[in-house]
This record gives structure tokens, C-alpha cells and sequence, in this order.
């Protein structure tokens, strides 16, 4: 008989960040033995890499940190995930880390550290509740291809339908996920697998969770991603990467939505949506014998497939600027934008990596450049590159794409001004910027507002 159960009691996804590397994996080590699923990082750069994986439910940091690296691992944590609970560690009473929901002294004791966990998650659902302003997840653009695939979103988001997210590497496939997610209406949390980056075995626990006593090291119970995902929705990315022994399993899931923990008996029932991502042609390896052909078929229910960035260059200059904003706040310091010339090479560029690679060069620009402009020397070699080998060749080519580059900033300045009711101040928070700069933009774009601005 199968069990409904809920995925309310798994603690969810912890990031643990320390300069010394073995006290950081063994305090991840042991959160994992509470329930956690835990993850550690011995650096600053690290943390960083990481935070962009995932929505983490909690951090726990060193508080000593050289700079103000605990205040920016915080606010990059944040910006994924606002509801996130971060816990400083820090020596003596850790008084200086403002910056966290709760402070521990150094040496923390288990249980303190349990009770600071508790309370800095109450605290991080507290200050996110009291910001309605947060952006759900968010695929932008304009370009037509990109249109039909949010059109396709919104007519199956609140449908269970299964679905298949096609694409080159970078596309946006788990943003794309994500924000069928948020258009759902699931009460249930977002859960992603990143199917690739596990072993057979590890996979079949990180799915399905196991018992204690399953195998060497599993000295507690641990809820598997489906249970977590109860009412809300699972992202299995790179599923062509599944073994046939999985494929069997998932297919299994898929038809009844049961399954059993590793090492248990009990058989457990969720409501899970499921969504699933490849870079790889499925119908093809169903052909050449290495994807199971009743699986496919059971998972190709609606298929929508992410245009890659070369196809559609007028959304680059939306998709930089956003970058932009979300790589200064966590770099702590003030970029007003990207200069023309450095706007034209991103767009002449034609991205092999698409739009995973324009996110790192745009980064790369806000954490290496000193002034207050993105120039083409802060960009990557490679996009320069790639740029060079697509020339403009006169003035109209020139005048063409200005024109190209300002049309999606002045879609977006508009689409946020009717969002917030036409009122700068709200319109200029909810585009990262400053009611000066959103100014600025309006006259160098030739926006009137009251031509744009409907009567009232």
C-alpha cells in the first residue's frame, strides 16, 4: 500500500562556507546526517560559484572571513533565494556579522548550532514575506521564438503535463523550469537534479532517499528529491545521462508517482510535476538503443525547445543589462551599465555557450572592471574576439544597431513602469537601479511619459 507522505519535514539545501576546507566539508558531513542535503566551500570564490546552482534554504559562514566576504556570500545567497536563513560563525560573539540572521561563537556547540539554524530560516521567511516586490523566476525577450516558448508556459503551467525542455548547453532550460514553476500554482517547493553530475547509485539516493542503514555511511533517514518535491515540481536536468537501470526506476515513478527509499520497504506516493531538460536529440538515441523507447514516449507529453542566443541577438542587450545588475549587487560595488562599444561586441558575438556564457562575460566585467562602465577590455578574450569576425560595415549598419540595442531597454523600462502602476520609485526598485538613473534612461531612449502614461 503506498504511504502519501509529505516533504515538509526535509530541512532543504545548505551551503557551509569556510576558509579551512576540512572543518567546512565536516560540518557538511555531519548536516547531512540531520537531514540536510549540505554542501561545502573553502573559499570566498567558491561560495560564489556555487550560490548560482541552486535556491538554498540555508548558509551557514564564517564570520571571520578576510574583506567582506561574509557580507557578499550573504547578499549573493540572498538574491537566489530571499528567504534563505544565514548563520554567521565567527570568533568571540560574532557581534560584527550584522549581516546574518543569527550568530554563533566560535567553537559552536551541535545543538546551539541547530537552534541558530532554526531561527535564522524563521527569520529569512519573515523578511521575504515582507517583500512582495520579488521577482518570480523570470525567462526575458522579446524575440518571437522566445515569445511562443513563454506562450506554450502559460498554457500548460497550471496543467500536470509532464514536460520536456530541449536546447543547446545554456540556453536557460532551468530558468525556463523554474519559471513554469512559479506559474503553476503548486504549493510545493522547486526541487532540481542535476542527473549528470551523479553516480547510478548516488542518483537513486538523491532521488528516491534512503534508510538508515542502506549503505556504508548512511547512518540516518534522508528524504529523496521526489518526496521533496510533494506538491510541488521536480527538475530532472540532463535525463539523456540516466543509466538503463535508472531508466527503468523513473519510468516506474513517472506512471504511479510511488516509489521506495533505498534500503526500505516502504512504499512511498507523491503529486510531483515533473519536468525534465536534455542538450541531447532523444528520438535519436531511442534509434541507437541507449535511451529506452517507452520512456521517451512517456515524457515527450509536451516538448518545448530553447531557441539558442544567436538566433535571437535583439534580446542580448535586455539579458546583459540584467546580468549586470545581479553581478554588481553581489560584487557590492556601483556599475552604471555596459559602454556602446561593449554592448556592440556582445551582440556581434555569436555565443557557443549562449546564454550561460553572456552571463560569465558579463560578470567577469563587473568583478575585473575598475570604472563605472563595462569597457571591451573588461570582457572576455574569446567574445572579442568572436566580435572582430562580425564587423558593422558602414554608418547605417552602425545606426541599425544602436537602434537594436535600445529596443529592448525601452521595452523593459516600460513593461516595469505599467507593472508598478506608472510610479518611478517602484518601477526604478524593481529594475535594480535608482529613480536618477531610470531618469537618465528615459530622456537618452526618447521616453515621454506623458504620452506613455495612460490618463487617469
Amino acid at each position: 500500500m503506498a504511504v502519501r507522505t509529505s516533504s515538509e519535514s526535509s530541512h532543504g539545501r545548505i551551503l557551509v562556507v569556510d576558509d579551512d576546507r576540512r572543518m567546512a566539508s565536516g560540518l557538511a558531513q555531519w548536516l547531512c546526517g540531520q537531514g540536510w542535503h549540505a554542501s561545502a566551500a573553502g573559499s570566498p570564490a567558491e561560495a560564489l560559484q556555487a550560490v548560482g546552482r541552486t535556491a538554498w534554504t540555508a548558509c551557514i559562514l564564517d564570520g571571520d572571513l578576510p574583506g567582506d566576504g561574509g557580507r557578499r556570500i550573504a547578499a549573493a545567497v540572498r538574491s537566489v533565494a530571499p528567504a534563505a536563513g544565514i548563520v554567521a560563525v565567527a570568533a568571540g560573539r560574532g557581534a560584527a556579522c550584522d549581516w546574518a540572521d543569527a550568530s554563533l561563537p566560535r567553537p559552536a556547540n551541535d545543538q546551539a548550532l541547530l537552534e541558530a539554524l532554526q531561527a535564522a530560516r524563521a527569520a529569512g521567511r519573515t523578511r521575504a514575506a515582507a517583500r512582495p516586490d520579488i521577482p518570480a523566476a523570470t525567462v526575458l525577450g522579446s524575440h518571437p521564438a522566445l515569445r511562443h516558448v513563454l506562450d506554450v508556459v502559460d498554457r500548460i503551467a497550471r496543467t500536470p503535463a509532464t514536460v520536456l525542455v530541449t536546447g543547446e548547453s545554456g540556453t536557460g532550460k532551468s530558468l525556463l523550469a523554474r519559471a513554469i514553476h512559479a506559474a503553476s500554482g503548486r504549493a510545493g517547493r522547486f526541487v532540481e537534479v542535476a542527473c549528470g553530475s551523479l553516480s547510478e547509485s548516488l542518483l537513486e539516493s538523491e532521488l528516491f532517499g534512503h534508510v538508515a542503514g542502506a549503505y556504508t555511511g548512511a547512518t540516518a533517514d534522508r528524504d529523496g528529491m521526489f518526496l521533496r518535491a510533494d506538491a510541488g515540481t521536480i527538475f530532472l536536468d540532463e535525463i539523456a545521462t540516466a543509466s538503463p537501470a535508472m531508466q527503468v526506476k523513473l519510468l516506474r515513478v513517472l506512471q504511479d508517482m510511488t516509489f521506495e527509499p533505498v534500503g526500505g520497504s516502504r512504499t512511498l506516493a507523491v503529486d510531483a510535476r515533473v519536468i525534465l531538460a536534455t542538450h541531447e536529440d532523444l528520438s535519436a538515441l531511442v534509434t541507437a538503443g541507449r535511451f529506452r523507447a517507452d520512456l521517451f514516449w512517456r515524457i515527450n507529453v509536451v516538448t518545448i525547445e530553447m531557441p539558442a542566443l544567436r538566433q535571437r541577438s535583439q534580446d542580448i542587450p535586455l539579458l546583459a543589462e540584467h546580468f549586470l545588475r545581479a553581478a554588481a549587487a553581489r560584487a557590492g560595488r556601483a556599475v552604471d551599465g555596459i559602454a556602446p562599444e561593449a554592448m556592440t561586441a556582445l551582440v556581434r558575438h555569436d555565443w557557443p555557450g549562449n546564454v550561460r556564457e553572456l552571463q560569465h562575460a558579463v560578470e567577469r566585467g563587473v568583478f575585473l572592471g575598475r570604472g563605472p562602465l563595462i569597457v571591451p577590455a573588461d570582457l572576455p578574450a574569446a567574445v572579442l574576439a568572436g566580435a572582430a569576425r562580425r564587423p558593422v560595415a558602414d554608418g547605417a549598419g552602425q545606426a541599425a544597431l544602436k537602434e537594436s540595442l535600445a529596443a529592448p531597454e525601452r521595452q523593459l523600462i516600460v513593461s516595469a513602469l505599467e507593472q508598478a502602476g506608472w510610479r518611478r520609485d517602484v518601477a526604478a526598485r524593481a529594475l535594480g537601479i535608482n529613480r536618477t538613473t531610470l531618469y537618465k534612461k528615459l530622456r537618452r531612449l526618447g521616453l515621454d511619459l506623458a504620452t506613455l502614461e495612460p490618463a487617469r
